[in-house]
């Protein structure tokens, strides 16, 4: 079944993309959350004249986007974590402690959107922060142990 997305959804596409979803999935989760709707031809016309309004409002999306991107490139981020003696982490580093550090050096960033692998260990590890559909940028960070 094709729809169209009204909404970023993760790990299936963007807001306006047209995508194939299984039909359970779109009927019973994304459609009736708002969260998409079905591509007729004419719901297809309509975004196809709507993207060709909004063409340049795209354009300083992405571009700001992209601003963001070369700000954060420079970024690099040090958590201090409890740590045990054999050097693990009491639970574990997510995007959450890594949005919270963002925000200290003032960088308002949507923890929904930072990707983060699981990270049990001290250690140099990098974090993916998608800001655009096209535009992504990884920031390494470092677990260190909380001094006490």
């Amino acid at each position: 079944m094709e729809i169209i997305l009204k909404e970023d959804v993760q790990n299936l596409g963007y807001k306006n993309d047209i995508v194939t979803v299984k039909s359970g999935y779109g009927r019973n989760y994304l459609i009736p959350t708002g969260k998409a709707v079905i591509a007729s031809p004419a719901a297809k016309k309509m975004l196809a004249e709507e993207l060709k309004q909004r063409a340049h409002k795209l354009a300083k999306i992405k571009a700001d986007a992209e601003a963001l991107a070369a700000k954060l490139a420079e970024v690099s981020l040090t958590i201090a974590t409890k740590v045990s003696s054999t050097g693990t982490i009491f639970g574990s580093v997510g995007n959450i402690q890594i949005a919270e550090e963002l925000q200290k050096l003032g960088h308002d960033i949507d923890r929904k959107i930072i990707t983060v692998g699981a990270v049990k260990e001290i250690g140099s590890y990098k974090a993916i922060v998608k800001l655009h559909k096209e535009v992504a940028v990884e920031i390494p960070f470092e677990v260190v142990a909380e001094a006490e």
